[in-house]
């Protein structure tokens, strides 16, 4: 069992005293559909601007929203992968707010009754630790279109292919007490997004986006007050921004200033926060139940089916990894954080040794993959070659050394392990005869050593490393090792 955080562990220092910071965090994710939430207007990223636009989309007089049910299945595939309550009555509401961007003046979204209600996300930290993040809600509504400011001098332009897209806004407990806790559950929620395939959670295009609340407070006090920092699109941005602004917070509190309720954003060049909107100048948004659309009414049955079909997440397979491959938490944790690395590992792992499995996989695979800023989908070693390469190493026809060798060749060359070992001579010398005569060697040659090794058994690596040398690294280590302590008379 893992240990959790205390809390009072991630206390920052103050120049007159220790201060919590707390952060609750609203996740914007863009919903897999190939249709919008309300029409049936494209979603494709990276088209000519206007091209995905339906008349629902630009508001266009007399038009109706219809729900998309694949967008609303999604929803509830997410709410369940966050062992969350899904609530069979939801109602869309209207946000009522102008921008330039929002043709119809108003969002269709959900405010006191959302699709999805409590549940929790387990994060994984890298010492080990495991901190559990409570969410508050998720609700599913209406993107945006976006003003586009650099395509002339003096005007601004829009472009509404995004407007009507279906984002789920995922909202957490304020349960955050670190930058660090803040970018690994951002990371989770994205894996897990992905898992069930409801958001393909790439930042750099908009499909996932966090707005960060931020507030300090000494130890044991009641919440202060918050700043919330919008449309934070990377998960190094999201520690840079908690950062800044807590650190904001506290020299601001400590030189007796107050701290604002407002809106800021977050400047990428700088690694600062800066003022966007003050409590004054807040919206009243005038929620209100829209008159096109009935509530959402769901069956439990349908939900049921949907749970029934749910792939294995990343929790449970993080758990069965380390239960049936004996892996460490560390260890199945790198690998369930992308479901292609876990397919790959458990594809190499199956049938064989889980260790030996995840050394190679994690350290020389996943090395050298991210050496050459290659994706796991990239590799030119396929989890097939890897296995035979360590039903190899698992047989003494070749050690781990030779092994390091094969490897390669089959990212260079590709081929079988096999055949590779075969026709290039690289299988591991096993008879003891020719090691035999190896060890004596390097023992007849280096006596001065050898008295060295009975006072300091330790020597004895030294001894391996020449034999090694002298059989070109093709003589089995285990070999090699019993024989040198049975000539040295070395105690194991």
């Amino acid at each position: 069992m893992q240990e959790t955080v205390e809390k009072n562990d991630l206390l920052i220092a103050g120049e007159t005293g220790d201060w919590e910071v707390i952060i609750g965090m609203e996740v914007h994710a863009q919903v897999t559909s190939n249709a919008k939430l309300f029409s049936g207007a494209s979603t494709g990223f990276g088209a000519a601007p206007n091209s995905h636009v339906s008349l629902v989309d630009a508001a266009m007089p007399g038009m109706l929203p219809v729900i998309n049910s694949e967008c609303v299945a999604q929803a509830v595939r997410t709410g369940l992968g966050l062992k969350a309550q899904i609530n069979l009555t939801s109602i869309f509401d209207r946000k009522n707010y102008f921008y330039p961007d929002l043709p119809q003046g108003y969002q269709i979204s959900q405010y006191q009754q959302p699709i999805v209600g409590e549940g929790e996300v387990i994060v994984d930290l890298l010492d080990g630790t495991r901190v559990v993040v409570g969410i508050e809600r998720l609700h599913l509504e209406q993107d945006a279109g976006k003003s586009l400011h650099d395509q002339h001098p003096k005007k601004s332009f829009v472009d509404l292919n995004r407007s009507g897209v279906a984002l789920m806004e995922i909202v957490s407990k304020p349960d955050i007490r670190s930058s660090e806790q803040a970018k690994a559950y951002v990371s989770k929620l994205r894996t897990i997004l992905r898992y069930l395939g409801t958001c393909d959670g790439n930042m750099e295009e908009g499909s996932l986006r966090a707005d960060v609340n931020v507030s300090v407070r000494r130890p044991g006090d009641p919440l202060g007050t918050r700043a919330e920092i919008k449309n934070v699109n990377s998960i190094r941005f999201i520690g840079q921004a908690i950062e800044y602004e807590a650190r904001r917070q506290i020299e601001l509190l400590e030189e007796g200033g107050e701290v604002v309720q407002e809106t800021r954003l977050f400047d990428a060049k700088t690694g600062e926060t800066r003022s966007m909107r003050s409590k004054e100048e807040a919206h009243d948004y005038r929620y209100f139940p829209d008159p096109d659309l009935l509530p959402l009414e769901l069956t439990q049955d349908w939900v049921d089916s949907l749970k029934s079909d749910l792939c294995e997440l990343p929790d449970e397979k993080r758990e069965r990894f380390i239960r049936d491959f004996g892996l460490s938490p560390y260890d199945a944790s790198v690998l369930v954080a992308e479901k292609e690395r876990a397919d790959y590992f458990e594809a190499v792992a199956d049938g064989r040794d889980g260790k030996l499995a995840v050394n190679w996989v994690n350290n020389e695979l996943f090395g050298r993959l991210n050496k050459e800023g290659l994706g796991i989908t990239d590799s030119p070693v396929s989890a097939d070659q890897l296995g035979k390469l360590i039903d190899l190493i698992a047989d003494d026809t070749i050690s781990g050394k030779i092994a390091k060798d094969v490897f390669d060749i089959l990212w260079t060359e590709g081929g079988d392990p096999a055949e590779i070992v075969e026709t290039r001579g690289m299988k591991q010398v096993t008879d003891t005869g020719a090691i035999e005569a190896a060890v004596d060697e390097v023992i007849a040659a280096n006596p001065d050593k050898v008295e060295q090794a009975k006072e300091k058994p330790q020597m004895i690596g030294w001894f391996v490393g020449q034999v090694m040398k002298a059989t070109q690294g093709k003589a089995s280590p285990q070999a090699v090792n019993a024989l040198l302590k049975d000539k040295l008379g070395v105690e194991e």
